[in-house]
């Protein structure tokens, strides 16, 4: 507590700053594994703290990250457009190579209009309130990414979050709404913590008989997952029966950005509203110039797509095997459920040590008592680094008790 001029103590807001202790005793066990800085990376393989160690952690999911056509290319934007736009898109931020990145996008997602966001953070925090406002209702997934959280938060419309991929609770929660009142459903296509797809079918369906919109969150699905790496909703030949899907660029696109496609006067309306558009600095040019190249490698080089859903099958297949958990994933994104925190941090550092980078997950990112490895997996991963990985976790599971020889899981967790 601080006093004021009037020798009356007050509340310094600062305390709880002040008494956040936790990472500081997890560092001293030896145990942190956050913001550890890689000093070289070739994509699969990357050196922390002097320690060469396999990447199956990132979202790199094409293997495109140090692709000579991309640093190319974003050298070119460079030398022609300078290292940033400074300003925004309303204003003098505007280069032709966003315009053609908007154009291509809408069409490859078979969109009548694209709009683009400096960070794929931005594009769902700073679409969502602009689009949902007083009087209105936002029917959320639990699960849904921090992004998307923010946004709803920072709505004046009503939010009513339901049960992960819980339809039945969904279906119940829309039952009640009012006709006159508009509504939109948001969710992840693919949850970013466990790899499991959202049920689009249903959701599409839920939308139609409740005049709702559907919003989906395709950060970890475009260029992923789905018809030509379009994403969750073409998994089941849906795109065109989704209102809005947002993607980012920090992943499969191997740069840094985010967009949003659906109706043209949408489109338009959330460009001229939206202040996470109007007053942010625009993609500098060599992001833009990367994207378009990634694009355009997506499109050409499918054996990417075809050998990361490969990797993601044998990985799953291979870690379900030696007796973990790996709830349902679908996707290049496969949980490994540890259970207590402590015990995750540990399993961390022995994987660390073993070789192998991935990434501790903790409450309040996922429930107690189910902290897990959050591994993913890159286009470009090689066999041989695929069976390293899985023989470092076959030894460490069975080190701490996690799994025995016999591929059994030792651990109870939901």
């Amino acid at each position: 507590m601080s006093k004021t001029h009037t020798d009356k103590p007050v509340k310094d807001i600062f305390s709880k700053a002040y008494n956040f202790t936790k990472a500081d005793e997890v560092k001293a066990l030896g145990l942190y594994p956050y913001f550890k800085p890689l000093t070289e990376t070739d994509g699969t393989v990357v050196v922390i703290e002097g320690n060469k160690v396999i990447m199956a952690g990132s979202n790199n999911y094409l293997g495109l990250t140090n692709d000579e056509r991309l640093i190319e290319a974003a050298q070119n934007a460079i030398t022609r457009y300078g290292t940033g736009c400074t300003g925004s898109r309303y204003l003098n931020g505007t280069l032709d190579l966003h315009l053609e990145l908007e154009d291509k996008l809408a069409d490859f997602m078979n969109k009548e209009a694209c709009v683009l966001f400096s960070t794929g953070y931005q594009t769902n925090e700073g679409s969502i309130p602009t689009l949902a406002g007083r009087n209105d209702e936002i029917y959320s997934d639990k699960d849904n990414h921090a992004c998307i959280v923010v946004g709803t938060l920072s709505s004046n419309a009503k939010t009513i979050r339901y049960g992960h991929n819980d339809m039945d609770q969904l279906r119940k929660q829309l039952e009640k709404s009012h006709p006159d009142t508009g509504k939109i459903i948001v969710s992840d296509g693919v949850f970013s913590m466990s790899g499991q797809l959202a049920n689009v079918p249903e959701l599409v369906k839920l939308a139609k008989e409740f005049g709702a919109r559907l919003f989906l969150d395709d950060a970890h699905a475009i260029g992923v997952i789905g018809d030509g790496g379009r994403g969750s909703a073409s998994v089941f030949g849906l795109n065109d029966q989704v209102d809005l899907i947002s993607g980012t660029f920090s992943k499969s696109f191997a740069s840094l950005g985010g967009f949003l496609v659906g109706e043209r006067p949408v489109i338009e309306f959330v460009r001229h509203n939206s202040p996470a558009h109007i007053f942010s600095a625009s993609m500098p040019p060599a992001n833009a110039a990367t994207v378009l190249k990634a694009l355009e490698i997506l499109k050409s080089e499918t054996w990417r797509l075809d050998r990361l859903e490969y990797i993601s099958d044998y990985m799953r297949k291979g870690l379900k095997d030696l007796g973990f958990n790996v709830w349902t994933s679908s996707t290049p994104i496969i949980p490994v459920v540890i259970g207590e925190m402590m015990n995750c941090f540990r399993f961390w550092k022995d994987l660390f040590e073993a070789g192998v980078y991935a990434n501790a997950v903790v409450p309040p990112a996922v429930p107690q008592g189910q902290s897990l490895i959050r591994t993913s997996y890159s286009a470009t991963h090689t066999d041989d680094q695929l069976d390293a990985i899985l023989e470092a976790f076959r030894k460490i599971g069975i080190k701490h008790g996690i799994i025995d020889q016999n591929g059994h899981s030792l651990v109870e967790v939901s």
